[in-house]
């Protein structure tokens, strides 16, 4: 077994925190772990055989953030480039982290995870996991689960079970199984989907192909904007130091994004019209046309929000390099697809940015106490802990705001419950639910009025129950969230210590 480094030195087989998941999640935990907990001992299992998560993932043409970095990077670390950038930079930003903060040694990875068992006669969780390499079986012991393995399946994407696959003749591929070596230049490729995803590849897809046709079953929202930060670029220019800008530009878009996002519920067909005004904007056509193929039937931010820097998926339809196919399939046939409306499609290659699959805790089997745990017979404490699993937070980001923005407030969150433990003598925490909440309604994770991705409604009994009080669901809210996390009462009812 590797050695643990650094401050605190540990055996071999036991860490005192244990970080699932070297991805943007699990890197940002454990900087915060070693800066405000350095006593502590802790490693990183990865099951890939490199950092990065999700950004190692997906490989597809011109893969990039949607979200902008001076609030997907880390509050820690300032982001000196655009506000989108691509997945390579996103990688190299992660690689500083490590090497700056010393992160390196504590990470272990083509280690995956198959079962974490808890045991409280001796406070205790369990981990067994394979070197995949040499499928080597590992075990492991720690006092804490930190989990920051994200929320779907890397292995295996959503692919629809379309009729007549079998008999296409082209080249099918899912985007999060994007191959580089794939050569689209001068083929016709068909783009199935309309989401993040596929605004990011279509228009690097548009530069070479011959043609790029997007079918969607439903149009999505499209948010277009320049990539860059007048903000930021006015601060450098007049000489502010590094750390104050990212400050300073962070508070300046998220209080634009909480704007944007209380606009979405009070006003959304002002929004919308406001969404086609950046459309016409950049592509220079007043008489842009929107329906049938860019009017969503849901309300703005139901579902995420797309971002288009210099609106380049829509000026790829007016240069006429992309078409927009808004149907179902019917079936596959040896040159394409044929719709529900008879439409025939042919594609040399045909690319599913069809989503994710969603996998709770990384498909890894919990028990606690010889028993198993089935997450959707928890609740949820604020969407990080749950009832009934001592010992055990989970990183789950936020929809309507960067991901990173969590991953930082839990990191906060985590550190002072385990020096609070550590105050108190306590070697376990568990969250249940107070008097005050036995008569509580309880609801699923989040309502689909609320978010409703096809990938979230399709496995929501996966997921752990939620309550209709704030402690117990994860709202979703990043601006409620800031003022509420940092000022929970951790000797509070719910907590449970021994």
């Amino acid at each position: 077994m590797e050695k643990v480094l650094g401050e605190a030195e540990a055996d071999a087989n036991h860490v005192d925190v244990l970080i699932i998941g070297a991805g943007i999640s699990g890197i940002g935990s454990a900087y915060h772990l070693q800066d405000q907990c350095p006593g502590k001992s802790y490693l990183i299992l990865e099951a890939k055989d490199a950092f990065g998560g999700t950004w190692d993932t997906h490989r597809y043409p011109g893969v990039r953030s949607d979200s902008d970095l001076h609030t997907f990077g880390y509050a820690f670390k300032p982001w000196l480039g655009n506000p989108i950038a691509s997945g390579q930079k996103i990688l190299d930003y992660l690689g500083e982290v490590i090497d700056e903060n010393g992160i390196g040694p504590h990470i272990r990875y083509g280690h995956s995870v198959s079962r974490c068992s808890w045991d409280s006669a001796v406070n205790l969780w369990t981990v067994e996991a394979t070197r995949r390499q040499d499928g080597t079986a590992i075990v492991l012991t720690c006092n804490f689960l930190w989990m920051c393995q994200g929320y779907y399946d890397h292995e295996k994407p959503y692919l629809p079970d379309w009729p007549g696959v079998a008999g296409y003749e082209g080249r099918l591929v899912h985007a999060q199984q994007w191959d580089p070596r794939i050569d689209y230049k001068d083929k016709k490729v068909l783009v199935i989907g309309s989401g993040a995803t596929a605004a990011t590849v279509i228009p690097e897809f548009a530069k070479d192909a011959a043609h790029v046709t997007m079918l969607q079953r439903s149009p999505t929202y499209f948010f277009c904007g320049e990539n860059r930060n007048e903000l930021a670029e006015r601060l450098r220019e007049i000489g502010i130091d590094a750390p104050t800008i990212h400050r300073v530009v962070r508070a300046q878009i998220l209080h634009d994004q909480n704007v944007m996002t209380n606009r979405c519920l009070t006003e959304p067909d002002t929004v919308f019209e406001e969404l086609k005004e950046r459309v016409r904007t950049f592509t220079g056509k007043p008489d842009f046309v929107f329906e049938p193929h860019f009017t969503p039937r849901y309300r703005v931010w139901q579902q995420r929000l797309a971002f288009c820097p210099e609106g380049d998926i829509f000026k790829a339809a007016v240069a006429g390099k992309l078409s927009v196919v808004t149907d179902e399939i019917e079936t596959f046939t040896r040159s394409g697809v044929r719709t529900r409306s008879r439409e025939d499609i042919d594609a040399d290659i045909i690319v599913a940015a069809t989503g994710f699959n969603l996998l709770m805790m990384g498909g890894i089997r919990f028990c606690v106490d010889g028993t198993p745990v089935d997450w959707h017979d928890t609740i949820t404490y604020r969407g990080m802990m749950f009832t009934g699993v001592p010992n055990l937070v989970w990183v789950m980001g936020y929809f309507r705001a960067s991901w990173t923005l969590r991953v930082d407030m839990l990191g906060d969150f985590v550190c002072k419950l385990l020096n609070h433990m550590d105050e108190i003598g306590a070697q376990r925490v568990n969250v249940a639910l107070r008097d005050e909440d036995r008569d509580m309604a309880l609801l699923p994770w989040i309502e689909k009025d609320n978010f409703s991705p096809n990938y979230l409604m399709r496995a929501v009994d996966q997921l752990p129950r939620s309550g209709d009080k704030p402690e117990w669901r994860h709202n979703q809210d990043y601006w409620a969230e800031r003022d509420q996390i940092p000022t929970i009462d951790l000797m509070g009812g719910e907590f449970k210590y021994a």
